[in-house]
């Protein structure tokens, strides 16, 4: 009977211990991750990791927050609004002017997420066309704007070839290509598919001819979680790209999911997969060359007077990254 008392209290006892360990391991790490702009493919993998449970298994809890442009998402990132921001190579300028963060890894590749578009009825039939034109991009020193004095270096016509107009979001961008504000936008390639499909917009170019060695987007995380808790950035990281992983060998999922963040429809986001998702990097690790090229954007928008070290912008100590 004694025996059997003490079996039971045992019992209790270990109950008692295992739901305390239960809990501590459910206590997951709360994490502001924030997307330069809500409307881009590229950016869903955070969506889908978080559907498919994948963050959560790494002990994170993830709040999404989306931005209008690489220069809002740098503001949050200052203010301690978010803790990661997932935003574009030329945003890295940003850093070297003073933004409270560090690159910490890499995400993706040259930018065949990206297009020139056109007004459906536009009378321009090649790029040679905008010499001299207003082009719509999200906002001043953002990958949009970058691209469009890229296609314009590219072609020669000096420092004055074409006019970029910060547009913001989607709504004001369609607004502005409606009536004429601007001659061509770059958007997304989702994005420009589906107003394509509408009779919209017309698709002019892949802009990723002219960037071939970049990193089109990289993560950003501030320097204070980075020297604080730096078990959370690798965390986030490993989340990511075991997601890209999942990605790759998941299409139908993929698209039935990121079809739904983006609400639009599966059709364009199959096609979209297809064109986009060989540009994401599969574990996070910085290109020379891209980074060569990313030194000098920074001189040729304006952004920075000289070149920085890639210690200014950068830190190495997180990639690659092994899911």
């Amino acid at each position: 009977m004694i025996f059997a008392h003490r079996t039971v209290f045992t019992g209790i006892a270990l109950t008692i211990v295992l739901g305390a360990l239960t809990g501590v391991a459910a206590a997951a790490d709360t994490l502001r991750v924030g997307k330069a702009v809500p409307f881009s493919w590229t950016f869903t993998p955070l969506d889908l990791g978080v559907e498919q449970g994948i963050f959560a298994k790494h002990g994170l809890d993830i709040q999404i927050v989306s931005f209008a442009g690489d220069a809002k998402l740098q503001q949050a990132l200052a203010s301690a609004s978010i803790d990661i921001g997932i935003g574009s190579g030329p945003g890295m300028g940003f850093v070297a002017k003073g933004v409270p963060t560090f690159t910490v890894a890499a995400m993706a590749g040259e930018p065949r997420n990206m297009v020139l578009v056109l007004s459906a009825n536009s009378a321009v039939k090649s790029i040679d066309e905008l010499k001299g034109k207003r082009i719509g991009v999200t906002t001043v020193g953002s990958l949009t704007d970058w691209l469009a004095q890229r296609v314009a270096a590219d072609k020669g016509w000096g420092p004055n070839g074409v006019t970029t107009v910060s547009l913001g979001g989607m709504d004001s961008t369609r607004a502005a290509m409606k009536t004429g504000q601007v001659d061509a936008s770059v958007t997304s390639t989702e994005s420009a598919y589906a107003l394509a499909e509408n009779k919209e917009w017309r698709v002019l170019a892949n802009l990723s001819p002219y960037a071939p060695h970049f990193h089109t987007h990289v993560f950003f995380a501030r320097r204070e979680l980075i020297n604080n808790n730096p078990d959370v950035v690798r965390r986030y990281l490993r989340g990511w790209f075991e997601t890209i992983a999942f990605m790759k060998s998941n299409k139908d999922r993929t698209v039935e999911v990121t079809s739904k963040v983006l609400k639009l429809d599966k059709a364009v986001i199959s096609r979209t997969y297809d064109e986009v998702m060989p540009m994401f990097s599969e574990d996070g690790h910085f290109d020379a060359r891209a980074l060569d090229v990313l030194r000098k954007s920074y001189l040729e928008m304006g952004i920075l007077e000289k070149e920085p070290k890639d210690e200014e912008l950068l830190t190495t100590k997180f990639v690659p990254i092994k899911p």
